[in-house]
């Protein structure tokens, strides 16, 4: 399912977790006898039964950055989530990974601190930190006890402001990064299916970057710890920098103590990328990537979808619950349930800037490829056709509201949440109103809405198989377009 309140698309893995969930839940639910679809308890689509998000206090420091604080002192706990703009979107064109490769570096000794004693300074007072990347920015998560704040956003700072950025430990890390992606084409390909997607929908487009912002095997080899200190210097700055701090803690010490720590930080040299919406595809072309002796074939099918700022975004969850985002949704009942194609089926939904990628994921038997095609094709005709029904509306309603509020009861989710409605210039009403968008969303609404899936006459589709054994049948859908998965790349050249 897509995460309403939009904290997750913020994670540069996000796709590929909707993805794997798509097979994997419905598995476990088959497991435990416990239906992956059913709301949780108390769901409600009534819009008197408000989620609002708790009050916060936003800043701006002299510099640029925007910090935004939280008070909740229900445990002694703080989370601290971080984004600084500049993300995959920046890496210079052949040396994409270059922001992933920054960002886990970041981590790996700061400071006085090298890598080892980062690491047992956070273990020590028994906090964590993360780093990451995503299209946006480079990221950080962090959770540790509220009389240990000043401590973590010094140990944040030093990794942000004065990394070591070790050749010792980059080299380890470029050949981890790059040794992960052929183990991962080695053992099971699932994983991949949205980097293979992505990188064929989006060719010559920023969103077509390898490894959906990761890097390829041969991207990844080209970066030297010179570009990643160059990176730094033109892409990493205070004016950049988006903070949240949700937790027990004083507001007013932890003003002084974040800008203290990150109000000397100068600003970024270069320019933030800029991102045109890549128009929605005509008719299809089929990728076909080969996997000698795979006895299953991962396919993928969709085009351009929405972005996270769309105003019809309530409108279209529904939609995506109904079609393909729960375990009684239409694709997993009718390719799982009913014919028995696969172990799961979904349709996530990428919302990003501008319009990422919509489209149907799952996979089956080799033997059984054209049979689990034509009937992911068959199940989005017929949700074009008819629509949803005012039943499967309303269950769509309630599983939606249900799953909702959990999503924004932790720290770290109102962390995520309020650096991920600063990234897209949202307001909170992009919380606080979701509810009630969802349950006034009429059945016209919801009918214009699943134009987030584009028909089956436009669909750039994704196959990973046996090539010998499918390839006539890959065919039938459209001009196809052949590689190796073992070739070092994620889409050919164009």
């Amino acid at each position: 399912m897509s995460i309403p309140h939009g904290t997750q698309p913020r994670l540069r893995a996000a796709l590929r977790a909707a993805l794997l969930a798509c097979a994997l839940l419905p598995a476990m639910a088959a497991a435990t006898g416990v239906d992956a679809g059913a709301p949780r308890p108390a769901a409600s689509t009534n819009a008197s039964v408000a989620v609002r998000l708790p009050e916060f206090e936003t800043l701006t420091l002299a510099n640029g950055a925007t910090v935004l604080l939280m008070e909740k002192h229900d445990v002694p706990l703080v989370a601290a989530s971080i984004s600084v703009r500049g993300g995959s979107l920046a890496d210079p064109v052949g040396k994409e990974g270059t922001a992933a490769l920054l960002a886990e570096l970041l981590g790996k000794g700061a400071g006085t601190r090298d890598a080892l004693a980062f690491a047992q300074t956070v273990d020590g007072v028994g906090g964590s930190i993360g780093f990451g990347s995503d299209q946006e920015g480079i990221t950080a998560a962090a959770q540790f006890l509220s009389r240990d704040t000043g401590l973590m956003l010094s140990l944040l700072g030093d990794a942000l402001l004065n990394p070591r950025l070790d050749a010792t430990e980059f080299d380890k890390l470029r050949k981890r990064s790059i040794e992960a992606i052929a183990a991962a084409k080695d053992s099971d390909p699932r994983a991949l299916v949205s980097d293979y997607a992505s990188a064929w929908l989006f060719r010559g487009h920023a969103y077509g970057r390898p490894g959906d912002g990761d890097g390829d095997e041969t991207s990844l080899a080209a970066i030297g710890l010179t570009d990643l200190q160059a990176f730094r210097q033109a892409q990493m700055g205070g004016d950049r920098l988006i903070i949240a701090l949700v937790g027990d803690f004083d507001s007013a010490t932890v003003r002084e103590q974040v800008t203290a720590t990150f109000g000397g930080w100068a600003k970024a040299t270069g320019t933030l990328p800029e991102v045109v919406a890549k128009p929605r595809e005509s008719g299809r072309r089929v990728l076909l990537v080969d996997k000698p002796g795979a006895t299953q074939t991962y396919f993928w099918l969709g085009n351009v979808g929405a972005s996270r700022t769309d105003p019809a975004r309530a409108a279209q969850d529904l939609v995506q619950t109904a079609f393909g985002g729960r375990f009684t949704s239409m694709l997993n009942t009718e390719l799982r349930v009913k014919s028995g194609l696969t172990y799961g089926a979904g349709a996530p939904i990428s919302r990003a800037r501008v319009a990422g990628m919509s489209g149907i994921s799952t996979f089956t038997k080799t033997e059984s490829t054209g049979a689990a095609i034509d009937l992911a094709l068959a199940t989005l005709a017929r949700l074009h056709k008819d629509g949803l029904d005012a039943a499967t509306l309303t269950s769509a309603k309630n599983y939606v509201a249900g799953q909702f509020a959990p999503d924004l009861e932790t720290a770290p989710q109102l962390a995520d949440t309020l650096v991920d409605l600063t990234t897209y210039g949202l307001g909170r009403d992009d919380v606080d109103g979701y509810l009630g968008r969802i349950a006034a969303a009429s059945a016209e609404d919801v009918g214009t809405a699943r134009a987030v899936y584009a028909s089956g006459d436009d669909q750039v589709i994704v196959a990973i198989g046996d090539a010998a054994k499918i390839r006539t049948v890959i065919a039938e859908y459209g001009p196809v377009t052949e590689m190796k998965l073992t070739d070092p790349h994620y889409a050919p050249a164009e």
